[in-house]
């Protein structure tokens, strides 16, 4: 029984496993420089894998684009689409006149509430 004893080994710490026989797949480094910040960024990938324009920048998280020998590989933003935030879906809908007379009578209702609350606050 004392001859299967694992002695000095760290259960879990590291693999009993060897790496003998194991094939590893071809890999490519491939640099990307960051339009901010100007740092490079060094990612491996598999050698056979399209490997993207644009990176995100580890750092400030701006847009690291690939570098090709001394140059800077452009990135095509042309079909990116441009973020609609709440008021411009908002604006679609209803004109700036609109807006302000609903916010009017939303502003109306509320102090009426709040004036509603205080007397009830008050008489009881």
């Amino acid at each position: 029984m004392a001859d299967r004893s694992l002695r000095g080994i760290r259960l879990g710490a590291s693999s009993l496993q060897s790496e003998e026989g194991v094939v590893f797949h071809e890999r490519a480094n491939h640099t990307y420089v960051c339009t901010q910040c100007s740092r490079e960024t060094v990612l491996t990938f598999a050698a056979d894998a399209e490997v993207p324009e644009a990176w995100e920048c580890r750092t400030c998280g701006g847009e690291a684009v690939l570098r090709v020998g001394d140059t800077l590989v452009e990135v095509d933003h042309s079909g990116d689409k441009i973020a609609r935030t709440h008021w411009d879906m908002l604006l679609e809908r209803r004109s700036l006149p609109e807006l302000e007379e609903l916010l009017e009578e939303r502003l109306a209702l509320l102090r009426a509430r709040r004036g509603s609350g205080e007397n009830a606050r008050l008489s009881a």
